[in-house]
């Protein structure tokens, strides 16, 4: 079977962490997003990838090359993003039998994923508690057959929302091109109504899906899948480190004497910890990051490149590639009046939905000696602090 893996938008939702990476390669434990979604993919007998690429797309290009765990890899570019049915269009020409279309963003587990596509037609349901804000799937009095699909319902007909992954019959090949919706978009999901309409399509409950579309989900995904790491340790670990549980420090990794990490965490390659340091939580500490001399960090991903410099404390926070925090940089994750924490979204706050939330730091950030940063804040590219500073706003 083939599966189109839909990776062309720019993530506008997750930015500042999107400005200088797709977001589909954000990263999620020890690959990209979109990794986890071709690897699902694959293990459920996918014998050809087709990625819909577009902003930033040699990224994706350079990360899966022409092969990808022995199956054959496509490409082919959405110019300008108008929706996910014309990206599928646009692989339109690789197309020639029964395909899955699967979100890049989102995170599956396997399994459901091999029940999918043995189930074809099929499309991915998971049980939410309010499915007003997802398209909603409408089933017959058994549950077995898919009737109806409507988007955002203000009186949802059941709690099964869309999760974005489907096995379509090889005819759905000429119904991609569809008008464009209210949202001036080309929906896969008015494909799917007219394959509900012609064939029996099967719902499929997940176990596991997460759609990473916003900082703190990319957050979540990581503390996921952190979860199912089994402890390795290839780097070097200083005798007097102390590591507990599911701990993973990959080959040319570095932890000094006096560290402590809690597991489930993973130090990747060229990354350097300590000494003293204290890692707890599900943390990402991210291929050549430092953490340095005393510096706490708690259930926060470290990009690319990211240093915390000593003295620090970074908590429930996600630090994109090259940031640096200098010595002294606190950030809060806590608020006085112990509400969610809210985030700017596209210019309205947004609860997160967490009662702990710390930073968002965007690609190049830096921050001075002794800066405080306030729970929900987000520094933009290449934003700077001053020493002694208070950051209370967005930078």
């Amino acid at each position: 079977m083939q599966a189109v893996i839909l990776a062309a938008g720019q993530g506008t939702r997750i930015r500042p962490l999107s400005e200088t990476t797709p977001k589909p390669m954000l990263p999620v434990a020890d690959r990209p997003i979109v990794a986890h979604v071709a690897d699902t993919a694959v293990e459920a007998g996918a014998d050809e990838l087709v990625f819909v690429v577009g902003y930033l797309g040699e990224r994706v290009r350079e990360y899966f090359g022409e092969e990808y765990r022995g199956v054959s890899v496509n490409y082919v570019e959405q110019d300008e993003q108008v929706g996910t049915a014309d990206a599928v269009n646009e692989a339109r020409e690789y197309l020639d039998g029964d395909f899955a279309v699967m979100n890049g963003d989102n995170i599956f587990d396997a399994e459901s994923v091999s029940e999918l596509f043995d189930a074809a037609p099929s499309v991915a349901a998971y049980t939410v508690e309010d499915p007003s804000s997802y398209g909603v799937l409408s089933t017959d009095d058994g549950g077995s057959v898919v009737t109806d699909i409507v988007e955002k319902p203000d009186d949802p007909p059941t709690t099964m929302a869309n999760a974005g992954a489907y096995v379509f019959p090889a005819e759905a090949r000429e119904y991609l091109e569809v008008p464009a919706s209210e949202r001036g978009e080309h929906e896969i999901t008015d494909v799917l109504e007219r394959v509900i309409d012609e064939f029996t399509v099967t719902p499929v409950e997940v176990e596991r899906w997460l759609d990473v579309g916003r900082p703190w989900e990319l957050l979540e995904a990581n503390e996921i899948l952190l979860s199912d790491l089994e402890r390795d340790v290839r780097g070097d670990v200083a005798e007097g480190a102390d590591l507990r549980g599911d701990v993973v420090v990959e080959e040319g990794a570095t932890v000094e004497p006096g560290v402590v990490v809690k597991g489930p965490a993973l130090i990747r390659e060229g990354a350097k910890v300590g000494p003293n340091a204290y890692i707890r939580g599900a943390t990402l500490v991210g291929k050549d990051a430092r953490v340095g001399h005393s510096v706490e960090i708690k259930n926060s991903v470290l990009m690319e490149d990211a240093h915390v410099s000593h003295l620090s404390y970074v908590g429930d926070s996600v630090l994109g590639p090259h940031v640096n925090f200098g010595a002294g940089t606190n950030v809060a994750n806590l608020r006085h009046d112990d509400e969610d924490v809210h985030l700017m979204v596209k210019g309205e706050y947004t609860s997160t939905g967490r009662r702990k939330f710390g930073v968002v730091a965007g690609p190049r950030a830096k921050t001075a000696i002794n800066t405080s940063l306030n729970p929900g804040t987000k520094l933009s590219l290449d934003a700077t602090t001053k020493p002694g500073e208070s950051v209370m706003k967005d930078r």
